[in-house]
């Protein structure tokens, strides 16, 4: 088991996340940091203190591998090098970062799908994060979607071969009606549109919305558990982007999946079951004048930094 591991500035969170991993017990483990912020007073000893803490609390067999960065790199680039980095490594990966802590479930979840679908080139994404499971009356254990939760995921290098942080054909794709063939409502569309124009004029700071854009573009299956298997404990009034306490997604209960996985007949994304997560998580509430940020929060885009 390959795991990636980023973290940045908060022991208490990074306590709570690295338990889990720890009882995983990874064959091999990848640490992705970034650097303090100069104008944050403080933060250089809270990422050596971090940094420090991880790398000493390996106790079982494992190989660990670093890659931490000596500037601050900013979520986008950091992150995204990161992942660049994972994948010189290794073929696949859980990548999970410090302020989400997995039901233990999540990694044999992860494990099985990689291995069942390594050479499916329709699914590039397995998440752990299912934030309205109440809305899938099934018997099997996952769904398919269109949408990839970054909140604790897995994919291969064969699927991020296709990430491209700069959005450097995101014109011509547009041009040529890939959102309108992807979203039946225009207005879905024409939103979607204006977020991925904002990312590549530089005017927001993630890494999520490339590879959710990828996704789209390729036409890839996100695999999602009928459960939710993550716990996101980031927010709070030392978060920048997900300060609400009392949000609906803040400290979600991670539940059990139950083994052995009851696997779909046939593995393509139910139109049905799309309507109703963009009827009750999304367009009721988020509509296609929300504020990016609200979005951002929904998938797991905005981190809390």
């Amino acid at each position: 088991m390959n795991i990636a591991y980023i973290i940045f500035n908060r022991l208490d969170h990074t306590k709570c996340s690295f338990d889990k991993i720890r009882q995983a017990q990874p064959n091999r483990l990848l640490l992705i940091a970034d650097g303090h912020r100069e104008t944050v007073e403080g933060e250089a000893s809270r990422c050596r203190e971090v940094r420090d803490y991880v790398t000493s609390s390996v106790d079982w067999d494992c190989e660990v591998l670093t890659n931490f960065s000596e500037k601050n790199l900013g979520c986008k680039n950091r992150v995204s090098s990161g992942i660049d980095w994972v994948f010189s490594q290794v073929e696949e990966a859980i990548i999970l970062e410090d302020d989400c802590v997995p039901h233990m479930d999540f990694f044999r979840f992860c494990e099985e799908m990689l291995e069942r679908y390594r050479y499916d080139e329709r699914v590039m994404h397995i998440g752990g994060q299912n934030m309205i499971p109440e809305v899938i009356a099934s018997e099997d254990s996952y769904y398919a979607s269109k949408f990839p939760h970054i909140w604790g995921w897995a994919t291969w290098r064969r699927a991020w071969s296709r990430f491209d942080v700069g959005l450097s054909d995101w014109n011509q794709w547009k041009e040529a009606g890939g959102l309108t063939k992807l979203f039946a409502n225009k207005k879905e569309a024409d939103y979607w549109a204006k977020i991925f124009d904002k990312v590549t004029a530089g005017e927001i700071d993630v890494w999520g919305y490339q590879w959710m854009y990828a996704c789209f573009k390729n036409g890839g299956l996100c695999l999602i558990p009928h459960v939710n298997l993550i716990s996101n404990i980031g927010y709070g009034e030392d978060a920048t982007h997900t300060g609400d306490k009392k949000s609906e997604w803040a400290n979600m209960e991670a539940k059990a999946l139950g083994f052995p996985l009851r696997h779909p007949d046939k593995l393509e994304v139910n139109e049905e079951v799309f309507s109703q997560l963009l009827d009750k998580a999304f367009l009721p509430k988020r509509t296609w004048r929300t504020p990016i940020k609200e979005v951002l929060q929904y998938f797991g885009l905005f981190k809390n930094r």
